[in-house]
């Protein structure tokens, strides 16, 4: 921390599909820091990740990354962002190792067709290793539990050696005990790669004790600084409702939003 903005936000607004998703944010995020993004369904999270990616560019304001106003997909920038997407239900007859899904984060780097080299092998090794999925290789994918894979797709996006991890709704869909441990290996991950996360959750709770800093949206920014300063009746009840409830946690402020998630 305290390294300049890696990604910088100006009056910046997206649309998506058509309908103003994200009006006028301006957001700064530090080299090294840890975003953990909220707000109710439809506020513009998964939104806000897509033009971080590139994949939707601002209708106004600017988006900068690394230096470079990447309005250019093809900016050699984008391999130097990691991607967890949203855990979409896998085939579990389809026969992809935990391996081959771990090596498709080279591709970016050494192309489709290539064959990867030792030192490619390597590095996918070295990343199923960080998440503790290397005894687990030769397994197949559709196989594995909802935490071990997403486990293997973070290993996927750390095979990229990013810079920058941008992960959504990364807990969704697995069991609370694998939650605890998939956001305390992102929060080790964090750490021993110094990375800059940007992660996009419904459940505050969860992050609010490992993240630098939080982001609340709904379709504007509401807030941005350190959870305690954030996880306020005053901040979340324009976002949230009047019903929000804020009790005293460990070390950040315990939560409970009324906020109806669905897949």
């Amino acid at each position: 921390m305290g390294r300049g903005p890696i990604i910088q936000i100006k009056n910046a607004s997206f649309a998506f599909k058509g309908k103003l998703a994200l009006e006028d944010i301006s957001l700064d995020i530090a080299e090294g820091e840890f975003v953990g993004v909220i707000g109710p369904n439809g506020s513009g999270k998964t939104t806000l990740l897509k033009g971080l990616l590139g994949l939707i560019v601002p209708e106004k304001g600017t988006l900068q990354i690394f230096d470079c106003a990447c309005e250019d997909m093809r900016c050699h920038h984008r391999a130097r962002i990691g991607y967890l997407p949203q855990m979409e239900g896998s085939d579990d007859q389809f026969p992809i190792t935990a391996w081959e899904v771990a090596m498709m984060g080279r591709y970016g780097a050494i192309g489709l067709l290539k064959r990867p080299s030792s030192a490619d092998r390597e590095i996918v090794e070295e990343a199923l290793e960080a998440v503790g999925m290397a005894d687990f290789r030769s397994y197949a994918f559709g196989q594995l539990s909802g935490g071990q894979q997403q486990r293997v797709l973070i290993a996927r996006a750390l095979a990229q050696k990013p810079q920058v991890l941008l992960m959504d709704e990364p807990t969704t869909g697995i069991d609370a005990e694998a939650q605890h441990r998939l956001i305390q290996l992102v929060r080790r991950l964090h750490q021993q790669y110094h990375l800059t996360i940007v992660l996009v959750t419904h459940d505050i709770n969860l992050i609010s004790p490992i993240v630098d800093t939080i982001v609340l949206l709904k379709t504007r920014l509401y807030g941005k600084g350190p959870p305690a300063e954030i996880l306020t009746q005053a901040i979340l009840a324009p976002v949230y409702g009047q019903e929000v409830i804020i009790t005293e946690g460990e070390r950040t402020p315990y939560t409970i939003v009324h906020d109806t998630h669905h897949h």
